[in-house]
Parts: C-alpha cells; structure tokens; sequence
C-alpha cells in the first residue's frame, strides 16, 4: 500500500474536517446502504487507542421504538438543562433544535468496554480516562468517514448514560460514549448552528496557541 498523501488527498481531507457538521434538523428519511455504514464502522474501528486496546463496540439501531425510548431520556435531560440557564439563555436554549433521534433513519452507540485488555494497559498507567478518550477518537474517525459520504452526524449529548444504557441492555460495566443520529441530510450548514444563532463565536486560534510554556 502506497502510504504517501497526494496534495488532492490532503485537501480532501482538510474539506471534510472543515465541512463537518453537528447536524440536528436537516435529517432525510432515506435509509443509509448497508456498506456506507459498514464503511463508517470500519473507519471507526480504525482509530487510535492506548495500548491498542480498541475498547469500543458500536451498536447500530434502526428500530423506531427503540429510538423512540431513546429520545424519551432526551426530552428528561434537555428539560433539566434548561432549568440550567438564566432567563434570557433559557429561552433560546428552549429555541434549539438540538437532536434528529426520530428524524435520522438510524442511530449509533458507541461504547468504552474499561475492562478489554485486563487493569494494566500500556499508555493508560498514569491517566486511566485514556481508554474513554480512545472511544471519543472512534467517535471522530466515524463522523468524518460519514462526512465524506455526505451523510451527517448529530452527537446527542444531553442524555443520561444511564437511560441509554437500559434502553439498549448495555451491561453495567460497558460506558455508553456517544450516541449519534447519522443520515442523509437536505444540506450542510456553512457555519456551525450555535455560531449562527450567536450562542458563542469561534475563537481565534491565535488566542489559543501556546509556545514552550503557557
């Protein structure tokens, strides 16, 4: 296998990463082939991962009514983060989409199994969370992969882990990561939704870097 990058990869590459969306309202009904996301699975499985220890497992959900539960925990814990913010902060969080669980034709749950590989794994001596970090990159690789099929994600994070894990029969010591609502979508935004909406700006990056020491 040739290992080098060409300048038409690379660009590939960085358009994809600049294009990637958080997607929320913009899911269609078509269903997604069976090899596209056998194709993002196996993007997915090739992350990195400390100690090479692959603790993920991903389950793939089409059912409506397990969908259907599953959104049930959303709407418990996007109730509960409203109460969260202030007055005027309340109000527009209440105005955001912010899930697409019934609108995308499937779902994907991807989990940290902490036990693979026994208590001593090479990298994760010193910082045990390496393993949920390693899921978190599966999560990445996924979400570009099914950029670059012009599929889009939506990483509904406002859930407890808790409900997702009852409603999948996920055991106890399995950590559900993420769950992501993946289809194909009408259009991609420019810009992400919360900098449009003025939520937060993007940050310079100048601000950001740092050289030698903080």
């Amino acid at each position: 296998m040739n290992m080098t990058i060409s300048e038409q990869e690379r660009d590939a590459l960085y358009k994809v990463i600049y294009s990637r969306r958080d997607v929320r309202g913009q899911f269609l009904a078509n269903p997604v082939p069976e090899e596209v996301i056998a194709r993002l699975l196996d993007a997915a499985h090739h992350a990195p991962s400390v100690g090479f220890m692959q603790p993920w497992d991903f389950i793939v959900v089409k059912d409506r009514a397990v969908r259907s539960k599953v959104r049930d925990g959303f709407e418990v814990a996007h109730a509960e983060a409203a109460a969260m913010f202030s007055d005027k902060k309340q109000e527009q969080y209440r105005s955001f989409k912010l899930e697409g669980i019934m609108e995308s034709p499937l779902g994907i749950c991807i989990t940290c199994d902490r036990t693979r590989s026994g208590e001593v794994v090479i990298g994760r001596t010193a910082n045990p969370e390496m393993d949920l970090y390693s899921s978190v990159c599966a999560v990445q690789n996924l979400w570009l992969a099914a950029r670059a099929e012009n599929l889009g994600v939506g990483w509904v994070s406002i859930i407890h882990h808790d409900h997702i894990r009852e409603v999948l029969g996920i055991p106890e010591h399995i950590v559900p990561v993420a769950w992501l609502c993946v289809g194909y979508v009408s259009f991609f935004h420019q810009t992400p939704e919360l900098e449009q909406a003025g939520w937060l700006p993007r940050m310079e990056l100048d601000s950001l870097v740092h050289y030698e020491t903080w």
